[in-house]
């Protein structure tokens, strides 16, 4: 992922309402969900949802796909093991093994 591309995510996602749902997408899977179910889910506006879906495609998170009058979305999950990976690129100096905490089981 190149820089850019992360600050467009990153800007996505300060958001409380575009995290809420990106959180709820990846949480349904793969499989995703219908926008009025999102709405529903997360307790906001069918127009409110609208704008941070767009949003939040405008940044590659989400897809829509239309079936009929309704849009189905999903998040893109190579899209977020991107920016997870740029985020964490060169971890404690490319030594990972320095970031550890005793508790951490090997994650750094």
């Amino acid at each position: 992922m190149e820089t850019n591309d992360a600050l467009k995510a990153l800007s996505a996602l300060a958001q409380r309402t575009r995290l809420a749902v990106f959180r709820h997408l990846v949480g349904v899977g793969p499989d995703g969900a219908f926008a009025g179910d999102i709405a529903e889910a997360l307790g906001v506006s069918p127009s409110t949802l609208s704008f941070h879906l767009k949003e939040l495609t405008h940044a590659g998170l989400v897809h829509g796909e239309a079936h009929g009058r309704h849009v189905h979305y999903r998040a893109d999950f190579s899209q977020m093991r991107g920016l997870v990976d740029y985020l964490t690129a060169h971890c404690c100096d490319d030594q990972p093994e320095r970031c550890r905490l005793p508790d951490d089981a090997g994650r750094c």
